[in-house]
C-alpha cells in the first residue's frame, strides 16, 4: 500500500504537456548505512545541450565530476538538497528521500511548470509532476539531477572519511559492503550512521547488551551537519 505521504497513483501519467520549464529530479543515497540522502532538481537549457548525460550509476567517477561542473555551468537552474540522518531515522528512508526531492524543487531559482521524477513515487508538490521508472536513463534532465546528487553525496562521504577515518567512508560511500560491516562491528556506530537501518541497529543492540542495563542508555548522537537547507517541510532506481 502506498504511503499516505506520497502521491498516488505511484506512476502518474500526464495526458497533456503544458508549455514552460521542465525540471528533472533524482536522489542518491537510499541504500547506504550512513550519511544524508541527497536529491537534485535540474532545469536544462535547450540552447546549451550537454553531451554524455546518462544515469550516474553507469558513468565513471571522472566523467561524473566533469558533467557535474558542466551541468552547473549550463543549466537554467539547479538545486541540491538533503535530508539528514536524523530525518531518515525519524521519517524512514522513503519519506526522507521524498522530502529531499521536495526541498530540491522548492530551491530552484526558476519555478518549473512540470516536474519529472525518477522512480515510482512522487514528493508532495504544488506543480504537475510525473514519476518515470528508470527516468535517469530516459530523460536528460533526470540524468543531470542524478549526476548532481551522486557527485554531491560522494563528496560528503569524503568529508565523512576525514571526520571518521576508521570506517573508510571514502571507499564504500556508506554502502553495506563486507568491509563496512566489519568496521561497523569493530568500532561501533559513529554519529553519521543511520540508527534505523538493521545492521547499525544490531551493532547498537549488541553494544547495549555488553554494557548491561545498569550502564544506562547509550548517549544520543547528533545528526551530521548537512549544509543549508530550505526551511520547510523511490522504490525504483536506488543510487
Amino acid at each position: 500500500m502506498p504511503s499516505r505521504k506520497s502521491s498516488a497513483p505511484e506512476q502518474l501519467g500526464l495526458r497533456w504537456d503544458a508549455p514552460g520549464l521542465v525540471a528533472g529530479v533524482d536522489e542518491a543515497g537510499r541504500g547506504p548505512l550512513a550519511g544524508p540522502v541527497v536529491a537534485a532538481a535540474v532545469i536544462l537549457d535547450d540552447l546549451q545541450p550537454i553531451r554524455g548525460l546518462a544515469d550516474s550509476k553507469v558513468l565513471t567517477a571522472r566523467k561524473r565530476e566533469a558533467l557535474f561542473d558542466e551541468i552547473r555551468a549550463k543549466a537554467l537552474a539547479f538545486c541540491i538538497a538533503e535530508a539528514s540522518v536524523e530525518e531518515i531515522d525519524t521519517l524512514n528512508i522513503l519519506q526522507a528521500s521524498l522530502l529531499a526531492m521536495q526541498r530540491a524543487v522548492a530551491g530552484l531559482r526558476l519555478p518549473p511548470h512540470k516536474v519529472l521524477v525518477d522512480g515510482n513515487r512522487l514528493p508532495v508538490l504544488k506543480i504537475p509532476a510525473e514519476a518515470i521508472v528508470k527516468g535517469d536513463s530516459k530523460v536528460p534532465a533526470i540524468s543531470a539531477a542524478s549526476i548532481l546528487a551522486k557527485v554531491h553525496r560522494d563528496r560528503l562521504c569524503l568529508a565523512l572519511h576525514d571526520a571518521h577515518p576508521a570506517y573508510n567512508f571514502g571507499v564504500h560511500k556508506g554502502y553495506p559492503t563486507a568491509e563496512h560491516l566489519a568496521l561497523l562491528r569493530a568500532h561501533g556506530a559513529c554519529p553519521a550512521h543511520r540508527r534505523s537501518y538493521a545492521p547499525v541497529r544490531a551493532v547498537l543492540d549488541a553494544t547495549q547488551l555488553v554494557r548491561g542495563p545498569s550502564a544506562g542508555p547509550l548517549p544520543s548522537r547528533p545528526a551530521i551537519p548537512s549544509g543549508d537547507r530550505p526551511a520547510y517541510p523511490p522504490d525504483e532506481g536506488h543510487t
